[in-house]
């Protein structure tokens, strides 16, 4: 749990913050124990290397749970998910949803379409990413036919999560569980490319997060399909061998990294304060990843 400041909402209490989303239970129980509903909240708050910047990005949370909400909708022939009600106090109207509490699986779980990142980091040294052997001679944003699941352990607050095989996720959540959680994710991750490309988007790999609901049920949970938990590149402009530009905190990352910044991300101190010019670049690469995607109008 992070130290920040969140609203303070009639009838809910605060429990938890992370490195975007507030928690808030029923004031009538307090405890995440034993409640029946609770109400998840996305701040405007951005996390660059492991740290939670002093900066926010106005309107961020907004598109999180405006897009969250419209995946939801788009994938309920797929799977359900945790929502409950969008009828939230006024204090946090447009980014908050009353969820109902889940037993949560303790993995993360990742579908990649495409080879980049820390996957591309893997190929290149292991030939396999997370354990999956892949063709030989692959290269910087090459499309992986088929989309391979590889799971990763949930870090702490100020740690990287940890890719891992399927064979340690099976030792984490069980054989079956884990065979479960990979086919709904790559089924997840077919149906959303598919509806991404057609609005000449890319989704190039993206992480869940699952649950078991009442009776045992496999829900899907928190955030979905957003620029946070997925990489998005224009279908437009894409071309392998390259590295590509993302509908993300790219802009922050950059500028964190240039020296303008004047700062060291291996020096343990805080990053920087962000420019006004940073901050209005990243929201408006948020705002342009819902519209293009929903085809709707982002609220001003």
């Amino acid at each position: 749990m992070i130290d920040t400041e969140h609203p303070d909402i009639p009838d809910w209490t605060h429990v938890y913050s992370g490195k975007v989303r507030d928690i808030y239970v029923p004031a009538s129980v307090g405890t995440l124990e034993g409640a029946d509903r609770i109400l998840m909240v996305a701040s405007d708050r951005i996390s660059a290397y492991d740290h939670v910047l002093a900066s926010e990005i106005p309107d961020k949370g907004v598109v999180l749970t405006g897009l969250t909400l419209w995946w939801f909708d788009q994938l309920a022939d797929v799977i359900g998910n945790h929502v409950t009600s969008t009828e939230v106090p006024a204090e946090v109207a447009g980014r908050g949803m009353v969820c109902r509490p889940l037993d949560m699986f303790p993995i993360e779980c990742v579908a990649r379409g495409y080879l980049t990142g820390s996957g591309l980091a893997d190929y290149r040294r292991t030939g396999a990413v997370c354990g999956v052997r892949l063709p030989a001679g692959l290269g910087e944003s090459d499309k992986l036919e088929p989309a391979i699941f590889t799971p990763a352990t949930k870090a702490q607050i100020g740690d990287h999560d940890e890719n891992i095989g399927f064979d340690r996720a099976a030792e984490i959540v069980g054989a079956a569980e884990a065979e479960e959680l990979r086919d709904v994710t790559l089924r997840i991750y077919t149906r959303a490319e598919e509806i991404a490309r057609e609005r000449g988007i890319i989704l190039a790999d993206t992480k869940f997060e699952f649950g078991r609901g009442p009776g045992g049920t496999i829900l899907l949970a928190d955030e979905v399909l957003t620029p946070d938990s997925s990489r998005f590149w224009d279908a437009a402009a894409y071309a392998p061998g390259r590295v590509q530009v993302s509908f993300d905190k790219q802009f922050v990352r950059d500028w964190l990294t240039s020296e303008a910044s004047g700062w060291d991300k291996d020096s343990g101190d805080a990053p920087p304060e962000l420019p006004a010019e940073i901050i209005e670049k990243t929201r408006a690469r948020y705002v342009e990843a819902f519209e293009r995607i929903t085809g709707e109008t982002f609220p001003l």
